[in-house]
This record gives C-alpha cells, sequence and structure tokens, in this order.
C-alpha cells in the first residue's frame, strides 16, 4: 500500500474528520512509531507503521465493505438536505467516502452494498458485465406462465431497445418468504387495495439496471408492482438476520467472492 497523508489515515480510521484530526495531532495526541507527531501531512505507510492515538493503536482498512438491509423511506444517496440516506445508516467507523453501489428506489427494500472500493462498484454496475440482481416482488394483477415467457423474451418499456431477457418465477409456496416481509405494512394505493384484486407474488432476475426498470417491465404487461425486495446481487445475498435498517460487514469470504467474480 502507498504511503499516504497522516491526516486522511486518521480520517479514515475514524478518528474524526480532516479538521479535527489536525487539532489532535497539534496536541501531541498521536504517536507515529512510538514518536509524537504535531504535523498532520506528514506521509505514513498503514501496513508498516504503527499509528496510535491518545496511546491506542489505530486500524486502517483502504476499503470498506458492508452489507444493508435498505428499509423502505430511505434514499439511496450519499447525502441529501432534505431526505434520509442509506449511508446515514452505517454508523460504525464512519468514513466519508462511503457510498452505495447503485440505487433501489425510495419504497424499495432489500440488499445494498455500501463500500469505498469505487473498482468494485464499476464492476458490479457495467451493463457488460451482466451481474444477476434477484428480487422478490407483490404484483397487483396475474402472473401467468404466459408473462414469464414474454419476460425471458425482454421486454420493450419505451428505451431505445427492449430489456434484456430476465427470470421470472411464479411462488406459489409462501413458506419460502415468511422471514421479514411484514405484509400487511404494504401501502396499498386505493385502486389495489380491494380484496377483489390478484395479487401475485414474483421472484425476478435481471441483469441490467434501467430506471425503475422492474417497475416499468411489469407496467408494460398491464400489471403493477407493490412491494419489491432485492434478495441477491451476484454472489451476495442478503443475510436474513438482518432486519430492514440494520447491517454488517462483509466477511472476508464474501469480499473474496465478489472480487473474484472479476
Amino acid at each position: 500500500m502507498a504511503d499516504i497523508r497522516l491526516d486522511k489515515f486518521l480520517a479514515d480510521a475514524g478518528a474524526g474528520t480532516r479538521s479535527t484530526v489536525k487539532l489532535i495531532v497539534k496536541k501531541g495526541r498521536v504517536t507515529v512509531n512510538d514518536v509524537t507527531v504535531e504535523k498532520s501531512d506528514i506521509k505514513v505507510n498503514p501496513e508498516k507503521d504503527i499509528i496510535c492515538l491518545d496511546g491506542k493503536k489505530l486500524t486502517y482498512n483502504e476499503f470498506e465493505y458492508f452489507m444493508l438491509n435498505k428499509p423502505q423511506g430511505v434514499i439511496s444517496a450519499t447525502k441529501d438536505d432534505k431526505e434520509k440516506t442509506v449511508v446515514e445508516l452505517i454508523t460504525e467507523n464512519k468514513r466519508r467516502d462511503l457510498f452505495p453501489v447503485g440505487r433501489l428506489d425510495k419504497d424499495t427494500e432489500g440488499l445494498l452494498i455500501i463500500t469505498n472500493d469505487g473498482k468494485l462498484a464499476n464492476r458490479l454496475l457495467a451493463p457488460g458485465k451482466h451481474v444477476d440482481k434477484t428480487y422478490f416482488a407483490i404484483i397487483a394483477g396475474e402472473v401467468t406462465e404466459d408473462t414469464v415467457l414474454r419476460f425471458a423474451e425482454g421486454i420493450d418499456i419505451g428505451d431505445d431497445k427492449p430489456t434484456a431477457p430476465s427470470k421470472l418465477r411464479i411462488i406459489y409456496d409462501d413458506m419460502s418468504y415468511t422471514t421479514d416481509i411484514a405484509y400487511d405494512s404494504i401501502d396499498y394505493d386505493d385502486d389495489i387495495a380491494s380484496n377483489d384484486i390478484v395479487k401475485s407474488k414474483v421472484e425476478i432476475t435481471i441483469t441490467e439496471g434501467r430506471y425503475h426498470q422492474i417497475k416499468r417491465m411489469f407496467e408494460a404487461v398491464g400489471m403493477r408492482v407493490i412491494y419489491l425486495k432485492r434478495l441477491s446481487m451476484g454472489s451476495l445475498s442478503l443475510d436474513n438476520s438482518l432486519k430492514p435498517g440494520e447491517y454488517r460487514r462483509l466477511t472476508d469470504d464474501e469480499i473474496e467472492l465478489l472480487i473474484g467474480k472479476f
């Protein structure tokens, strides 16, 4: 790993903002290899040097990887003046350079990767990589085997070209999805709240990430998505123990699977 500035090391290690850590250094609270330093712009090597704050050794990870079960009502962004963002939900060892890999709509739940690894994000989101993204959805309308075939052929959603073929599976066994989906909390529109409206449960896998893609695909066949939750992205599946709004760090094996895919 290349040398970096001490203030960047401290900020990324969770000691505070760049301006805060400069004051910390000036007060003599930081040592590098047992020597007290007073300048925050010196270069350190995170792999070789021992950096301590108030006598406690700090650890540094160039990249951070978190799995978040995104709740409804939170936007997929790094910051926003009005709305709560997914990055704000990550309170552990807060870094300023974290961002969500891709986005989920405000009313969509499920798996979201939060990281500062730009190369991994670009690879997961690159159209040419065709990374699978699987969702559970509740649909207002009757999804049939004919719908499955249409999705497998690609759907015209009004873009320059139809969507890439997708895998649509009708779910007949509710026992497969009883972990944390609160059906009673789903906010149905008035025109689809009636018990007379057929509500289908499906699992859909797409390889693209167009704007509102799944919602537009079902609208194109005369149906409407009323609940959507991402279950997996590439080799990574959502940890069912995470409740909406909860997160955890990715394990070394999960990181290796994601990075090793490319």
